[in-house]
C-alpha cells in the first residue's frame, strides 16, 4: 500500500533524493545516488552558462558507475570553494 501511495505522489515533488546503501556500507558519504537523484526543471535554477556546465557535470558521471562517480564528485568538491569554482573544474580540466 505504501508503494502506491509513494507511487501516486512522486510525480508531484520538486526534488528526488535517492540514497546508496552499497555507498554507506564503504563509508562513502554523503552516499547519495548521484544519477538518481534529480530536481524537476533544474535549468531554472542555473544562468545559462551555469545549465551547459550542470549538463557536461551529467555527462562525465554518466560514463562512470555510481560508486566512482560519487568520490570523484567529492573529492571535486573538497578542492574548491565555491559551486562557480567547483562548475569550472570541468572546463578547465585543472583536478
Amino acid at each position: 500500500m505504501d508503494d502506491v501511495i509513494f507511487e501516486e505522489f512522486k510525480g508531484t515533488g520538486n526534488m528526488e533524493l535517492f540514497l546508496d546503501r552499497s555507498l554507506s556500507e564503504r563509508r562513502i558519504y554523503p552516499s547519495i545516488d548521484i544519477k538518481k537523484s534529480m530536481t524537476r526543471h533544474e535549468e531554472l535554477l542555473y544562468t545559462k552558462k551555469e545549465a551547459e556546465k550542470v549538463i557536461t557535470l551529467r555527462r562525465m558521471i554518466d560514463l562512470l558507475d555510481e560508486k566512482e562517480s560519487t568520490q570523484v564528485i567529492i573529492e571535486r568538491m573538497k578542492k574548491t570553494k565555491t559551486n562557480d569554482e567547483f562548475l569550472d573544474t570541468l572546463s578547465n580540466g585543472k583536478i
